[in-house]
């Protein structure tokens, strides 16, 4: 059988890993992206301004993320949200229409106990590297 290729994604200007995780691995042209919650890259804190600022970090961060692999939002494919509270779900889809705003990926969204450092929301994405074309 034929090797796939295996590929980590790292850049600098999204928060660095706090584990044992990479922020994406992309393998053959398939891009998994690890969740991203609302840190500030300089301070290593979460963003104040409540779950609609963190939603915004969060993807502002993941866009960097793409950047790295020469990809933008337009090559997401899927996403999940996992929200601290489901009630949420209204006010980061406000923010999520300024990052995604047409051939919206597939998306699950998640109420779940807890969040890394107790943030608000946490996105993850899945992406396809290279152009896309619709039919």
């Amino acid at each position: 059988m034929e090797s796939v290729n295996r590929k980590i994604i790292h850049t600098t200007k999204a928060p660095v890993r706090q584990g044992i995780y990479s922020q994406a691995v992309v393998v053959d042209r398939t891009m998994y992206i690890s969740g991203q919650v609302g840190l500030d890259v300089a301070s290593g804190q979460l963003v104040d301004g409540g779950v609609k600022a963190q939603a915004n970090k969060a993807l502002a961060n993941m866009g960097e993320i793409l950047k790295s692999a020469g990809c933008d939002y337009n090559n997401v494919v899927k996403t999940t949200v996992l929200l601290k509270d489901i009630n949420d779900f209204n006010c980061v889809n406000e923010v999520y229409k300024q990052f995604f705003s047409s051939n919206f990926p597939a998306r699950a969204a998640y109420q779940v106990a807890a969040l890394p450092r107790g943030g608000l929301v946490e996105i993850e994405a899945v992406a396809v590297l290279g152009p896309l074309s619709d039919s």
